[in-house]
């Protein structure tokens, strides 16, 4: 479980969790209702999907335990806790179905993450001249999202793209060019970047500082977070050519990485994130474009 919390002048401490839930048991719940946490949950689809991946250690898929779990956080009693789903995309799996999967527990938002990987260990499927598979299956679902009744399930990583085409800042790694925010306290009270940088190279989150002996503040002196405070400029000379920069920012830090050139480089999914903003962009543009022809 991941625990992140987060503070703003003039408001309460807000906190979450996110759980695999294979342990999410009423008693948890309760816990968690007493002290104000909210709960995400990550879940790939259905049981086919999940189970691919998400497995106990005997072997055994845990999509049934994730489901039941599921269905007493959204509970009225627990609802009120219950933030969202995670997926992590699978190109084995059917978008659409994926998608009606997780809109079954009635999620009030949900996110779709990109498998991490990078230039040096890429992701699955992508494979020079591959063209823009992880695009190819997220378009479906922004599609059959973006024109369906409102309300519906929030979908972060849409929403933050419709969100910086429109001139918004994000609110998230993933897109744009907004610093970075977060930094993570281990265990032993070191002090490091975020956890996706794990998938870089060993020690890549690493800063040498600890909170024992080191203010906050010092992470902003590192020159691995200075550079992620300083939107464009700090981003290849491919991206800053890029018409989209400004909205993709680059792509996630860790899914930059090159042996040989660091984090100087663009996401390993360019290609996938170029061929979504741009069909993001067409469609609303269009939309728009329809909704001024219908004023008198």
């Amino acid at each position: 479980r991941a625990i992140r919390g987060s503070v703003r002048p003039g408001t309460e401490a807000r906190f979450g969790v996110q759980t695999n839930a294979v342990r999410l048991d009423a008693g948890w719940l309760r816990l968690f209702d007493e002290l104000g946490i909210r709960v995400g949950v990550s879940l790939d689809g259905d049981a086919a999907s999940h189970d691919r991946h998400r497995l106990r250690p005997s072997g055994r898929g845990s999509h049934a335990e994730v489901s039941a779990a599921l269905r007493r956080l959204a509970s009225p009693q627990f609802r009120h806790l219950f933030s969202g789903l995670l997926c992590t995309i699978d190109l084995r799996n059917d978008p659409l179905a994926t998608y009606q999967a997780l809109l079954a527990f009635q999620p009030p938002a949900l996110d779709f993450l990109l498998p991490h990987g990078n230039w040096t260990a890429p992701p699955p499927g992508r494979r020079p001249g591959s063209g823009a598979p992880y695009a190819s299956w997220l378009i479906p679902v922004f599609d059959r999202w973006y024109h369906a009744p409102r309300p519906l399930t929030r979908v972060r990583l849409f929403e933050e793209i419709m969100h910086l085409l429109l001139g918004g800042a994000s609110r998230t790694e993933a897109v744009g060019l907004s610093p970075v925010a977060m930094l993570v306290i281990e265990t032993d009270g070191s002090i490091e970047g975020g956890d996706a940088l794990k998938s870089a190279y060993p020690g890549a989150p690493a800063t040498g500082l600890h909170v024992t002996r080191d203010a906050f503040d010092r992470v902003l002196l590192l020159p691995s977070v200075a550079a992620r405070q300083i939107g464009a400029s700090a981003l290849c000379g491919t991206c800053q050519d890029c018409p989209v920069h400004q909205v993709c920012g680059g792509g996630h830090y860790a899914h930059r990485y090159a042996a040989g050139t660091g984090f100087a480089n663009p996401s390993v999914y360019c290609e996938d994130l170029l061929a979504l903003i741009t069909h993001v962009r067409q469609v609303m543009e269009s939309d728009i474009a329809r909704q001024a022809a219908r004023r008198p």
